[in-house]
């Protein structure tokens, strides 16, 4: 069977006996044309089952429906959650959400940026790799762009962020309550923001919490399940006497990996060693043991991120000025029973 003859606007034309313009408006200002003839282009529609190349219109306008969003980790819940947030306020704009996944690669992200300049999209969400903007961003800033999941004194975009800093003071606070005084940080470099800032916060409720009390840094190369089981041998080789009795995982997956390696070599969690992760997703109540967590409100930072992102297209559209902000949630520790009794503790 021969491939059937593509249709084009011409022959809608044609066939309606009306100009290329007057389908147009049929399409775009059905207002704008009479009824009897706005039947007889859509009855020449239907006939000839001609369907509309969005995107080459779209281009030809010199935008689009569209808005793009970077993210570190699509295998990582919390970056399918936010990105929920993300689409659910696209949805309601009328706008579609194109999707990509740095994976922790600097190259792939820039990649990502380039490709939606290339498209044309109306705005960017970006949950960057890095703390400081570079040169790809830079040039995206002729277009909306909101940073989220990171906290910048950046004030050339819109941010939207957790307060690691607090979520990191949350967790250790917590195990130092407990009565653990060998404290443990586990899970990625220092090179990711979020990883230094809850870092940061722990150290500092370690610091300010007891005189005798002390905390290890275990860096891993990821912030996966691989990693937190990579990351119980090495605690698990420690001499008993200097192994830490309280980890703070970094996030929920170097935490679920912990806790299996810790269960493989029989150390019982959370009567030997206690564990508290951070982003609280579903997984982490779901663990052979219920994970405690440090909570963000993942679909809200999405929700906000494309609020603030839409509020920034509007203005570009109507010439009116736009105030980029720098908008950032408050953490909640979730206590489950990988560090005892279930309770929830908010941020002061």
């Amino acid at each position: 069977m021969g491939k059937r003859p593509s249709v084009s606007m011409k022959d809608v034309a044609a066939l309606a006996q009306v100009s290329i313009g007057t389908i147009s408006n049929v399409l775009n200002k059905p207002e704008l044309v009479a009824p009897d003839t706005r039947d007889r282009v859509l009855e020449a529609i239907e006939k000839l089952g001609w369907v509309r190349n969005e995107s080459a219109r779209q281009l030809r306008a010199g935008r689009s429906a569209s808005i793009g969003l970077v993210v570190m980790d699509l295998a990582n819940p919390f970056f399918s959650d936010l990105a929920r947030g993300v689409g659910d306020v696209a949805a309601a704009a009328g706008y579609s959400v194109l999707l990509s996944d740095s994976a922790h690669d600097p190259a792939r992200e820039r990649a990502a940026l380039e490709l939606y300049q290339q498209l044309r999209v109306r705005g960017v969400i970006l949950a960057p790799i890095s703390n400081s903007p570079d040169g790809e961003l830079a040039r995206l800033l002729d277009m909306p762009v909101v940073l989220a999941d990171r906290f910048t004194a950046y004030h050339d975009a819109c941010t939207v962020s957790v307060d690691d800093f607090v979520g990191g003071q949350l967790a250790a606070e917590h195990l130092l309550e407990r009565g653990h005084r060998r404290l443990a940080a586990v899970g990625g470099t220092a090179n990711i923001a979020q990883v230094r800032e809850r870092r940061d916060g722990a150290s500092r409720a370690v610091l300010l919490g007891s005189p005798d009390a002390t905390l290890l840094t275990l860096s891993t190369e990821r912030l996966d399940i691989e990693a937190g089981r990579s990351a119980a041998l090495a605690i698990v080789a420690m001499p008993e006497d200097e192994r830490p009795t309280g980890v703070f995982a970094l996030n929920d997956l170097v935490a679920i990996g912990l806790l299996q390696g810790l269960v493989t070599h029989r150390i019982a969690v959370p009567d030997e060693i206690s564990i508290v992760g951070y982003d609280d997703i579903e997984f982490a109540a779901a663990a052979v043991v219920p994970l405690s967590s440090v909570s963000q409100p993942k679909v809200d930072l999405g929700r906000r991120a494309a609020e603030l992102l839409f509020s920034e297209i509007h203005a570009l559209d109507n010439g009116e000025p736009h105030q980029h902000v720098q908008e950032q949630f408050t953490p909640a520790l979730v206590v489950r029973s990988s560090s005892m009794d279930e309770r929830i503790v908010a941020a002061s």
